[in-house]
């Protein structure tokens, strides 16, 4: 009975130091598991930070075209007033451009005849 006792005690030693191993070998895993877990946790707090600067560039951007956007519609409205201006000028350039003709004939029939007389 006490060889028995022994080898049960023995086994119970065996058995307990295996247990050991194992939960050892469990908490080095969970440590590894724990480690990875910050890790990817650190790269995702980064990966949204960079997230939230891209948001954020990406606010400015839209921002910025919304002002050129405005910008070039000014710039159209100047311009079609600008055209419209140059027409109008045009326009009247060409109407002193034939006055000056019809005074220019006038003259040359007007300057022949006080000549002469």
């Amino acid at each position: 009975l006490q060889q028995q006792a022994e080898q049960t005690c023995r086994q119970l030693v065996r058995t307990q130091e295996e247990h050991e191993h194992l939960l050892q070998a469990a908490v080095e895993q969970a440590e590894g598991l724990e480690h990875s877990l910050r890790n990817a946790e650190a790269v995702l707090a980064e990966r949204a930070a960079q997230l939230k600067d891209a948001q954020a560039q990406l606010s400015r951007n839209k921002l910025l075209i919304e002002e050129l956007r405005g910008e070039n519609r000014r710039f159209a409205m100047a311009l079609q007033a600008a055209e419209l201006k140059q027409k109008s000028m045009e326009e009247k350039n060409q109407l002193l451009e034939e006055q000056a003709s019809a005074l220019k004939q006038l003259i040359g029939k007007i300057t022949p005849a006080s000549l002469s007389g």
